[in-house]
């Protein structure tokens, strides 16, 4: 049985298309591997939304070959579709494959010459419908990433991923819903709803489909008990959609709003299409609908031009809102975008001091957060093990750890009592 190892980078569609080549490789015979371990083939999953995951995508490549020079090692995903050329100048790699080519990844890598550079790859751009990798059901995780989307047309102006990923392709509703159905008959409890921009969801449909239509079949499915969304476009959010949504009881009270700066001029200038008022608009229509919401968000600091009061008004518009926790990046040039050629770009030393203060109020805000649930009772779903503690979520994610074995709870939803905080995370008794 030949032994194929996976790494994945960046985020949850990466991950679920990790799945579904992982499961065309056991179903063509192979055996999954862990990426430490020696193996036969390693395939890399790569991620380019900043520079530091390009670096750390030729690290992965390069590690690969040191576990095994006699490996096939192959790059598929964003990376690859931006960078060909730098990729073909790395010695350790024998296969290059592009974000439309993982779905037919056995056949490529079994056709593949020893020794001999390949590179497959289609110009995404021209793409016009979805690619079905199948029904991924073979997951190892307690929550199951399913993906419903690919593509983005929005062209923020520091952001490669629309020449990574092309245009918007939604899919088919019914294909959906017969993964998550399967899902739910193989044990899985949560599902997250994912895509490169989720809220564009069905606009390249005939027919008049959105987001919310998906959402509400699957929280008919039985075995189902959580639906938990990928990162939203704010305005995405109206109440109209807040209206239908709030009716489904299974939709987790969590929502990653990327805001990615608290500033109007410099939402401009990265061409995010609302404002500040806006987005605080959407933010009181959910805190008004669900009293136990929580809020994350992603921000980048530095981007060119940001001055000092760009950045003030960020950190006090951050303080207003208080999400949860934000995800702070320094912004990383991409080439063959906008922003790479603005002028006034910012010093690294000046981006890494901005980034510290939204780190410290992310910390702040967290923990603050997290005293108001100090003796309350919450339904958390246990996921894994850490130490003495088994580990899980709540349905608006916080994390909770209890001490035990996870093989009595793995899986399963229990309730706890919050009895003190643990660091940024919670403790608990059953």
């Amino acid at each position: 049985m030949k032994e194929v190892a996976f790494c994945t980078l960046g985020c949850k569609v990466n991950q679920y298309e990790t799945n579904a080549m992982e499961q065309k490789f056991i179903q063509a015979g192979y055996q999954i591997k862990n990426f430490n371990e020696k193996a036969e083939i390693y395939i890399i999953n790569t991620c380019t939304v900043t520079n530091m995951s390009d670096k750390k995508s030729r690290q992965m490549i390069r590690k690969a070959k040191q576990l095994n020079k006699d490996a096939i090692v192959v790059a598929v995903g964003c990376y690859v579709q931006t960078a060909k050329e730098e990729l073909e100048n790395i010695k350790e790699l024998d296969l290059i494959l592009g974000n439309n080519e993982k779905k037919d990844i056995v056949q490529y890598v079994e056709k593949h010459q020893s020794g001999i550079m390949q590179i497959k790859y289609n110009d995404v751009l021209h793409q016009n419908e979805y690619d079905e990798y199948g029904f991924v059901t073979h997951i190892e995780q307690t929550r199951a990433i399913v993906k419903v989307q690919d593509g983005c047309d929005r062209f923020c102006s520091y952001c490669a991923i629309p020449y990574a990923r092309g245009k918007v392709r939604s899919r088919k509703l019914e294909n959906i819903i017969e993964e998550v159905t399967k899902l739910a008959q193989n044990g899985i409890k949560e599902v997250v709803i994912t895509g490169i921009h989720i809220a564009s969801y069905g606009k390249d449909f005939n027919e008049n489909i959105g987001l919310i239509d998906v959402l509400e079949k699957i929280n008919e499915i039985e075995g189902i008990q959580r639906i938990r969304l990928g990162s939203l476009e704010p305005m995405l959010i109206n109440e109209n959609f807040l209206n239908r949504l709030s009716k489904l009881d299974k939709i987790c009270h969590h929502f990653h709003l990327s805001l990615q700066s608290g500033c109007d001029e410099t939402l401009k200038r990265m061409n995010r299409r609302y404002t500040t008022e806006e987005f605080r608009n959407v933010v009181n229509l959910l805190r008004n609908t669900y009293n136990d919401v929580i809020l994350t968000t992603d921000i980048i600091v530095g981007f060119p031009g940001e001055t000092e009061e760009e950045f003030k008004k960020t950190y006090e518009f951050l303080k207003e809102i208080k999400f949860y926790k934000m995800h702070v990046f320094k912004y990383s040039k991409r080439s063959g975008t906008k922003a790479a050629i603005m002028p006034n770009q910012i010093k690294p030393e000046i981006q890494e001091e901005r980034s510290k203060k939204l780190i410290e109020l992310s910390d702040l805000n967290q923990k603050e957060y997290n005293k108001q649930y100090l003796g309350k009772t919450l339904e958390v779903l246990f996921e894994e093990q850490s130490g003495e503690y088994i580990k899980g979520h709540t349905q608006n994610y916080i994390v909770v750890n209890v001490k035990g074995n996870i093989s009595s709870f793995h899986n399963e939803i229990i309730n706890v009592k919050i009895v003190e905080m643990l660091g940024d995370e919670l403790l608990g008794i059953m």
